[in-house]
């Protein structure tokens, strides 16, 4: 089976990604209505926010071979967000591949389905979300695709988007409604520091 790829998206602006570096999730999804963001998706690296440009991978439950292609081609800065289906009975990612995602200069993994070597990710600062942990490998036969449409943890994620990660949890937008909100998430900032000092 073979790995569809389509065309890379425009990379998130460098101003724009900065307005976001450090941007809480919380914050982003109390100013979308607290209706958008993935569920069940978790941090399991030591620490690090995550913000980037999302390249999708869409591949069958237990395999990865998408998104060791995925890999190949990803450009510094970029997320890698894989919809595995919500499968957890084999990892998508491991120590080896999250390595290798730092020594490009990725910005991060997001995957709906698991990841194992939980002991060395822990240690790491490089930004890793997923469902869930488990020792067993995949397979790598297909088919797969990138830069597709992809559902992760609830949460639709087109090529392109900004995918925003914390502590919290993930979140991801369009460049233009991330623009658009920039206003509201400063207000909403100033408004919790506000109110956070008042009872300092």
């Amino acid at each position: 089976m073979t790995t569809r790829v389509f065309d890379f998206p425009r990379q998130i602006d460098a101003e724009l990604l900065a307005a976001y570096r450090g941007v809480q999730s919380s914050i982003i999804s109390d100013c979308m209505e607290r209706a958008y963001g993935t569920i069940g998706i978790r941090p399991y690296h030591r620490a690090g926010h995550m913000a980037g440009t999302a390249v999708t991978v869409k591949t069958r439950p237990g395999d990865n071979l998408a998104l060791n292609e995925a890999l190949k081609l990803a450009r510094p800065g970029d997320v890698i967000v894989v919809d595995g289906g919500g499968d957890v009975s084999q990892a998508l990612a491991g120590e080896i591949m999250v390595t290798q995602a730092l020594s490009l200069g990725l910005a991060g993994f997001v995957i709906d389905g698991a990841i194992r070597d939980l002991g060395a990710i822990k240690v790491m600062d490089f930004p890793c979300y997923a469902q869930d942990v488990c020792h067993r490998g995949p397979y790598k036969n297909g088919p797969g695709a990138i830069n597709v449409p992809v559902c992760v943890g609830g949460l639709i994620v087109n090529p392109g988007d900004l995918v925003v990660g914390d502590d919290d949890g993930v979140i991801a937008l369009s460049s233009e409604l991330a623009r658009e909100l920039l206003p509201k998430i400063r207000a909403a900032e100033e408004w919790e520091a506000q109110l956070l000092a008042g009872y300092r």
